[in-house]
């Protein structure tokens, strides 16, 4: 499968970028997005959400009323899950919400989700570039080109660029990533996907 490079002013180079059909043409299981995205999720929590159970509160132990005789219920301690300021029971306690997913239903979500944006028409491949210098409005310059800088968007560089990276992260909209950390989440979330023409590479190798 072939696609058109353009530069980042938006013209055709004339050349286009051959694409492995083994990931970017793959048939999308949906189930291995959702499990893939449930895990991406699950790893943003912070799990540290505590309440104090009726031993950890600060209280008197002395019996409340006496056991019998008087036509209510029996009642030993203030701080009881029954009464306001008492623990609460069962409440959320500190944990780790990550859980096991498999190698290969991960890369098999990744390739459904680029199968999905080159169903969609949603990928849109630039030649390499670089900045001189952190600058949002360049960043901006590009997207304008491209025709893109009302919708979110994920540019996808084949090495580290601090100044691309630098220029932005400032918009809202821009989400700028190395092609070796691309996520299914990312690629689905975004309503384009900008592939430098180097990262390409690097994403077969990483899933095929």
């Amino acid at each position: 499968m072939n696609i058109a490079i353009l530069n980042i002013k938006g013209e055709d180079t004339g050349r286009k970028a051959k694409l492995n059909d083994k990931v970017f043409k793959v048939e999308p299981n949906d189930h291995a997005i959702y499990l893939d995205v449930k895990q991406y999720l699950a790893n943003q929590r912070q799990g540290t959400h505590k309440s104090k159970e009726r031993a950890e509160i600060t209280g008197s132990t002395r019996k409340v009323k006496r056991q019998k005789g008087t036509g209510t219920a029996r009642m030993g301690s203030v701080k009881s899950p029954l009464l306001r300021g008492g623990g609460r029971a069962f409440g959320p306690q500190p944990r780790d919400y990550g859980f096991k997913l498999n190698k290969k239903v991960k890369a098999l979500a990744r390739k459904s989700a680029l199968s999905y944006k080159v169903q969609d028409k949603d990928l849109t491949i630039v030649e390499n570039f670089s900045l001189d210098q952190p600058k949002t409005k360049s960043y901006l310059d590009i997207l304008n080109s491209l025709s893109v800088s009302d919708k979110k968007t994920l540019m996808v560089l084949p090495e580290a660029d601090k100044n691309v990276v630098l220029s932005g992260r400032n918009l809202g909209k821009a989400k700028v990533a190395l092609a070796s950390d691309i996520n299914t989440y990312d690629v689905l979330n975004a309503d384009k996907l900008i592939l430098c023409e180097g990262s390409i590479e690097k994403i077969e190798n990483i899933l095929n």
